[in-house]
């Protein structure tokens, strides 16, 4: 299958990132290169992008794409997590501008045995990086109870997820469960008939959560921010696309300690903490997809993007 995804907020992003002609910009997110692309048309000769994604499909197709922008595109297979040491091994110490689309691409999503939908039957999978080793299957069939409640409860959001987790250990004492549609039947069950009646899919929430446990999406989005920030050069800007209130919460909270990162108690007459500001938010609230976006592309329905300025 062909890799293909749709970028989200295309044009709201890229002109987030204010594009100087001769400037070095980041898609740390990769995918089929979309937001690349278009920053790219942007840019002069003397302009660079550096794109990075973890997953090889991504890196392939987006290398096929953007190879008529020459040597002013390097592309690169890794976590952005690991942004400041694949910047620094092509010599490269501060960027203009960094761009992060949290989402999973359609492609993803649309290639059964990625394992990533509840739509279609396959192998329980959902690695972000097939390098790894570990895959959905293996939490869903090792987890204990309490834990696999915590990661339905913690990053699905879900009110059913005690229940989830005890028909899942019950289900699996039969026999292992090895794919995305067994699974879906057992969080089917585990739901009242009238919430499945009213609501979207009822495996929606646990894939979601069983996802962003495997591929340790929070831990790397929180332990990264400050870095990226600190890659910036000054009026540089970081543009992050989020697609569900955990995300969301973690970019807005980020960028306001950033633009103010003072801890004295509120009755100190100046600061003496030292900590000093990084830059500003420029999004005081997150930009939301249009109604035109909407009606081409359903899956940009929960994307929100914010923006920040490093001063």
């Amino acid at each position: 299958m062909a890799f293909r995804h749709t970028s989200v907020l295309l044009e709201e992003t890229v002109d987030g990132l204010r594009v100087k002609p001769d400037g070095i910009y980041v898609d740390a997110t990769l995918g089929g290169g979309g937001h690349a692309h278009e920053i790219l048309k942007r840019l002069g000769d003397k302009g660079k992008l550096v794109g990075i994604d973890q997953d090889g499909a991504a890196i392939e197709a987006a290398s096929e794409r953007l190879r008529g922008f020459g040597e002013r595109v390097t592309v690169i297979r890794s976590n952005y997590c690991d942004m400041e040491r694949c910047l620094q091994s092509i010599g490269i110490e501060k960027v203009d501008g960094i761009v992060l689309d949290l989402g999973v691409s359609s492609y993803q999503l649309d290639t059964a045995d990625r394992g990533f939908s509840y739509r279609m039957d396959a192998p329980l999978d959902m690695r972000m990086d097939l390098r790894q080793r570990t895959t959905a299957r293996d939490i869903v069939n090792t987890y204990g109870e309490m834990e696999l409640f915590r990661v339905i409860r913690d990053y699905g959001e879900d009110r059913f997820a005690k229940n989830i987790a005890r028909h899942i250990v019950a289900e699996r004492e039969k026999g292992p469960i090895e794919t995305t549609g067994q699974l879906g039947e057992i969080i089917s069950r585990a739901i009242p008939m009238k919430i499945r009646k009213n609501s979207g899919h009822p495996a929606k929430r646990t894939f979601q959560a069983l996802r962003i446990e495997l591929n340790h999406e929070l831990e790397v989005l929180k332990s990264s921010l400050d870095g990226m920030i600190e890659l910036l050069a000054p009026g540089g800007r970081i543009c992050i696309i989020t697609f569900h209130s955990l995300e969301d919460r973690i970019v807005k909270g980020a960028f306001r300690k950033n633009e103010n990162p003072c801890v004295c108690p509120s009755h100190f007459p100046v600061c003496v903490c030292g900590n000093v500001s990084k830059g500003r938010v420029v999004t005081k609230k997150p930009i939301l997809p249009s109604e035109r976006e909407l009606e081409h592309n359903k899956r940009a329905a929960s994307a929100k993007l914010r923006v920040f300025e490093r001063g």
